[in-house]
């Protein structure tokens, strides 16, 4: 187990990655969330309908401050709304950053964060589908099945701009995918038949979100 400072080092100097580049995340996951949901401000989160989720998002420019104080405050929206990944825009910001704490199918958790994620194309090997139910905070108590493939890797960089590689199986591979897709405009429902779009919707309409919400004007 890391030490305290060892913990805060990697929250405030970015990730521990390994010798092929890919983010360390599965150690001392519980300290540096907490490190970051301490320091974070929980907002609300933006549903369908809201222009900011129908567009891609901007790229992270400007490695400052000011991104590390939006990734703590996705990690502190995050677990207000107990989900297991968060991308900018729904928390209504126009910026490519998503953030995770999510096991996969091993019993593992991962967290973490990324900037400006771009999903690797799967050799056709590699490419297992696995059709699970899927949801999304900003579809709110809606969940339909979704095949995507159950393994995934995603390139981008951390706060400080350097390149990293996130890679998941199972559940883990499913949120790096539905994250990396709400950057570039893309909800999960955006994928369903127009049937079962529908009923997604429908369950949203007939449910009460457990967290806070944007309304839509």
């Amino acid at each position: 187990m890391a030490s305290q400072q060892e913990t805060d080092q990697q929250v405030n100097e970015g990730p521990v990655v390994d010798d092929e580049g890919y983010v360390v995340d599965t150690e001392d996951c519980e300290a540096r969330e907490l490190a970051h949901r301490e320091r974070g401000t929980s907002r609300p989160i933006t549903v369908v309908g809201n222009p900011v989720l129908h567009k891609e998002c901007a790229d992270v420019t400007e490695f400052d401050d000011a991104l590390a104080s939006l990734i703590d405050d996705m990690f502190a929206s995050q677990r207000t709304a107990e989900g297991v990944g968060l991308a900018a825009n729904q928390i209504g910001v126009d910026l490519k950053v998503f953030v995770y704490d999510c096991p996969d199918d091993d019993g593992n958790r991962h967290t973490g964060y990324i900037c400006n994620p771009v999903l690797e194309e799967l050799p056709s090997e590699l490419r297992v589908l696995d059709d699970s139910n899927e949801g999304c905070l900003s579809v709110p108590t809606a969940y339909a099945e979704l095949a995507r493939p159950d393994y995934a890797v995603v390139r981008g960089q951390d706060r400080f701009g350097n390149p990293v590689k996130i890679r998941g199986n199972g559940y883990f591979a499913r949120c790096l995918q539905h994250e990396t897709d709400h950057l570039y405009g893309y909800l999960y429902i955006d994928r369903l038949s127009k049937r079962d779009r529908k009923d997604a919707l429908k369950q949203m309409a007939e449910g009460t979100p457990r967290y806070p919400v944007v309304p839509n004007d």
